[in-house]
């Protein structure tokens, strides 16, 4: 009695199939149990999760009417008089340039952290592990908690803004820095150590070409989320549109905290836009 071809194409098909997902086409009954009792496992805890933290569906529900109330509140956006208007497009300006500065700051600092954190520039391994969890300590700790730290040692205002992105994006940047100079291809530092050239040749002309593009894309896509970030560490003192609009939130100034949330999505949008052209003119193709 011939094989049933639907069963011969299973089993030519399953011989293509890496051993270790093999159990998921068989139906292995152990590795289904397995798989089940982690399932179980992670909801109960997302259940316990819910009961600890006090998570209640009903609460969102009718806080929604609430919610539509406080919207209704906010419309139309109106800034009450042409002079707070003007006066809250300068704080944008100086949210947008906190995150400009605070942004770049970063950027400088950790381009050289970033080989001294990568594999295959530093041989020895305790510095590297040692700028490796360095920068982990530093990325850590949170922009606000970074602001609330600057203000109680420079002062309230934009620069110690500036200063808290700066130290938030230290440890991100130095990671990611870290991890394309690792990624980067290695047969252009072999060419250059063909030609007789040192380390830092290698370095110079084997991995900076190499990884420029994507740096600067990266700092682009964090100059753009910092922007936001910006706004929230205003709310502590930090400088720029936050304050006014914690201001207008606890003042019930409903449209005019509107008016205010109007303007941040309008220059996030348009630096959305901006960083976008400048990263696909940096990294080449075209625009989708």
């Amino acid at each position: 009695m011939s094989a049933n071809p639907n069963q011969q194409n299973i089993a030519e098909s399953l011989t293509q199939v890496p051993s270790e997902f093999r159990y998921l086409i068989k139906g292995d009954r152990k590795q289904r149990i397995m798989a089940s009792m982690v399932v179980v496992v992670m909801v109960a805890f997302y259940l316990l999760g819910l009961y600890v933290l006090e998570i209640n569906p009903l609460r969102i529900i009718t806080g929604l009417g609430e919610l539509g109330k406080i919207v209704w509140l906010m419309l139309p956006p109106d800034p009450e008089t042409w002079e707070r208007a003007i006066r809250l497009l300068f704080s944008l300006i100086e949210t947008i340039s906190i995150a400009f500065l605070g942004t770049l700051l970063a950027a400088i600092i950790a381009f050289p952290l970033g080989f001294l954190a990568a594999r295959n520039i530093v041989s020895l391994r305790l510095p590297q592990f040692m700028m490796r969890r360095g920068l982990d300590s530093i990325r850590g700790i949170d922009t606000l908690i970074w602001a609330l730290i600057w203000i109680n040692v420079v002062g309230l205002g934009p620069f110690a803004g500036v200063l808290a992105i700066m130290c938030s994006d230290i440890g991100s940047f130095g990671k990611l820095f870290s991890e394309a100079i690792e990624a980067a291809d290695r047969k252009p530092v072999e060419g250059v150590k063909s030609a007789g050239g040192s380390h830092l040749d290698t370095i110079r002309l084997g991995i900076i070409p190499q990884i420029l593009p994507v740096m600067l894309s990266q700092v682009l896509y964090y100059f753009e989320s910092n922007t936001r970030s910006a706004t929230i560490i205003g709310i502590v003192g930090a400088g720029g549109i936050g304050l006014y609009l914690a201001e207008q939130i606890r003042t019930l100034e409903w449209q005019q905290a509107s008016f205010s949330i109007l303007l941040i999505l309008i220059a996030v949008a348009l630096i959305d836009a901006l960083s976008s052209r400048i990263r696909f003119a940096i990294i080449g193709g075209q625009q989708q």
